[in-house]
């Protein structure tokens, strides 16, 4: 078969699974087989690179990053709509309306608490996607739009140009997902899923946006050449016949039906996939909304009813602490059962000590509870009318309930974390940190097996990983004796990396793999490090301080020493390779800039820090000299405007040699 036939038939096979799995939610490939025809077309594209079809699945992930998006004025504008709060609002809307046009429908239909998009195509192939920005100025994301596979990349038998809208957004299984990766990574969380899939749309790399896993629902036809519809229902029906994701709506006239369709959405938003903050009412007959017009900001012939957030009473009944991956301490109210927003809820998110201060939460007491952003519960107030009168105010142990180890508080105040070296509730994102590359650089141990490990109860702590046999390896695999063996190989050859690799990866809060070699350089092993005091530490470049107490308390643990004793029965090393014999770049800062030819730059970095001196990525008025290469941009102008001397790679070779 030809390279274009079978590139065609690919294409047409995997576009029609993408549209069952992600438009339909009828999956009928099995994914082994939808990852082998993919990789099928791959090679093929590869192969035959003038023959890659823009409409291919393997164009999702979209082009590269960006440094900004270019601004996009919409042909049609977007316009927003006027809110209303109460179901009286929303009657006077709808029976206004009746008394000018007594055959009035209306289309009823959920509110996606997302981000409103404009999708244009041209001869049926998808050409641009813009964020509404103002309505009549957006930004051009047309990259990360195509890495949503529910938007098709071409349509058959479509106008010559056609503009949609939809609403992008974040299903909350993503958002549930995406939260747990960054708490995995010490990331900050995202307060909600319009704030995550806004802030994914916006990502200047399309593969980040990828990874976020958005979805879209198509609500409206902006523009439609060559073709008139006399009602929305119409465009609608259109929109599915191309295989867009449309949004579900329903069309009623009266307005008691109206309300009642509209407090349903609401009591059954649970079952949705995303969020809604609410539902929107439009007349469907297009003639008729020309006809009522529109205001410099919203269409008069449509409203949306806001939902309003529920507020109801319950009891704390116990204030609980999880423990998280970074080692976290997150208080949780323990409530009595209430309904809200259509779940049931049992507990409410306290956030940390200063929430529960502020707002003098105690055990017992009567709260007002709600849900933020409709998915979290929390508390808005205690009823102190209500208290009993032997209450006493909470704090969270000093010690971590699920090792015992001392609690420390971040160096912002805000959150308590636990110090244990081999706390349970961290064992997986710690020894994750150990075997990167950075750190112990074990190679192929990545953190599913991390997490294999630990289920089969073989890791306990980091330096588990040193007694581990081939037989415990090769349980993971069913047919893995030879990746087995490179592992334990992996293993073994990590015993000999330097002691700077150690520090960094015994994942001590504030110590990064620079402060490592600092640390490794000045104190020479790791018993002369363990012995230092906080004030010996504290003379240490570049260890203020926070670091210093950090480093000092994370030593003085029992876990700590018993893992440090099984590392060194192990036979890791334990003694520097870095140490300075030649301290010529004391007290210098360099900066290194532009394309490097004859170094890496993490060659060029270490030996800036084998002759005492620092590797920085900024220039400042304490940069002693800047290193450029090719193209080098900002960094050489500010050192020009600073008077910082520069110097070329020849410059800096003949200072190292």
């Amino acid at each position: 078969m030809e390279a274009k036939q079978r590139i065609d038939e690919l294409v047409k096979i995997l576009n029609e699974a993408n549209y069952l799995y992600y438009v339909q939610d009828n999956p009928t490939m099995p994914d082994f087989e939808y990852d082998r025809l993919l990789r099928e077309l791959e090679n093929l594209e590869a192969a035959n690179p003038a023959l890659l079809r823009a409409d291919s699945p393997t164009q999702r992930v979209g082009g590269e990053a960006v440094s900004k998006f270019e601004k996009v004025t919409h042909p049609v504008p977007l316009m927003s709509l006027q809110d209303v709060f109460s179901p009286a609002e929303l009657r006077e809307f709808v029976e206004k309306t009746l008394e000018s046009y007594p055959d009035s429908a209306f289309s009823v239909e959920p509110k996606i608490d997302g981000l409103s998009v404009a999708l244009e195509y041209e001869n049926g192939q998808f050409v641009r996607g813009a964020t509404r920005g103002d309505g009549v100025v957006g930004e051009d994301v047309t990259e990360n739009l195509k890495t949503i596979p529910s938007i098709p990349m071409r349509l058959e038998n479509a106008p010559a140009r056609l503009i949609v809208r939809g609403e992008v957004f974040m299903p909350k299984k993503s958002f549930e997902a995406l939260n747990a990766r960054q708490e995995a990574e010490d990331k900050p969380l995202f307060a909600n899923p319009r704030n995550a899939a806004a802030g994914s749309l916006r990502q200047l790399d399309p593969k980040i946006a990828a990874q976020r896993k958005l979805d879209i629902l198509i609500f409206n036809v902006q523009l439609a050449e060559g073709i008139e519809f006399e009602n929305h229902q119409q465009s609608l029906d259109l929109l599915r016949a191309l295989r867009f994701k449309v949004i579900e709506n329903a069309l009623l006239s009266d307005a008691d039906e109206i309300i009642d369709y509209v407090m349903s959405i609401n009591e059954n938003r649970e079952r949705l996939t995303c969020d809604i903050d609410g539902a929107v009412v439009k007349v469907n007959d297009l003639a008729q909304r020309t006809r009522m017009g529109s205001t410099a900001k919203c269409p008069k012939w449509a409203v949306a009813y806001k939902y309003p957030p529920e507020i109801k009473p319950t009891v704390v009944e116990d204030i609980v602490v999880q423990v998280g991956r970074t080692g976290v301490l997150t208080p949780k109210a323990v409530v009595k059962a209430v309904r809200l927003a259509g779940t049931t809820v049992t507990n409410a998110t306290l956030h940390n000590q200063d929430f529960i201060s502020q707002r003098d939460i105690r055990i017992g007491d009567t709260v007002l509870i709600r849900k933020a952003g409709e998915i979290i519960p929390e508390i808005l107030e205690v009823d102190f009318s209500k208290r009993n009168a032997d209450s006493a105010p909470y704090h969270l142990p000093c010690s971590c309930p699920v090792c015992g180890a001392p609690t420390a508080k971040d160096e912002d105040g805000a959150f308590l974390r636990c110090t244990g070296a081999g706390c349970p509730a961290q064992l997986s994102r710690n020894i994750t940190h150990f075997v990167s590359r950075d750190a112990m650089d074990i190679e192929g141990f990545g953190s599913a097996i991390v997490d294999g490990l630990i289920e089969k109860g073989l890791l306990k702590s980091a330096a588990d990983i040193y007694y581990l046999s081939l037989e415990d390896m090769k349980s993971l695999w069913q047919k893995g004796e030879l990746a087995a063996a490179k592992l334990i190989a992996a293993i073994e050859a990590s015993k000999e990396q330097d002691l700077s690799r150690l520090i960094f990866a015994l994942g001590i809060r504030q110590v990064g793999s620079k402060t490592g070699k600092v640390l490794a350089s000045q104190f020479g092993s790791l018993d002369a490090l363990m012995q230092a005091s906080e004030e010996e530490l504290t003379e240490v470049p570049d260890v203020g301080a926070v670091t210093a107490k950090n480093i000092a308390q994370w030593f003085s643990q029992p876990q700590a020493r018993h893992m440090i004793e099984k590392l060194r029965q192990a036979g890791l090393n334990f003694e520097s390779k870095r140490t300075i014999t030649d301290a010529r770049f004391a007290g210098m800062t360099f900066v290194l800039t532009g394309a490097l030819s004859k170094f890496t730059r993490e060659e060029a970095t270490e030996k800036i820090e084998l002759f005492g001196g620092k590797a920085s990525g900024s220039v400042s008025k304490k940069t002693t000299y800047v290193v450029v290469g090719e193209n080098a941009g900002s960094k050489e102008r500010k050192a020009r405007e600073l008077g910082i001397p520069i110097l070329s790679e020849d410059d800096f070779l003949a200072m190292i040699q």
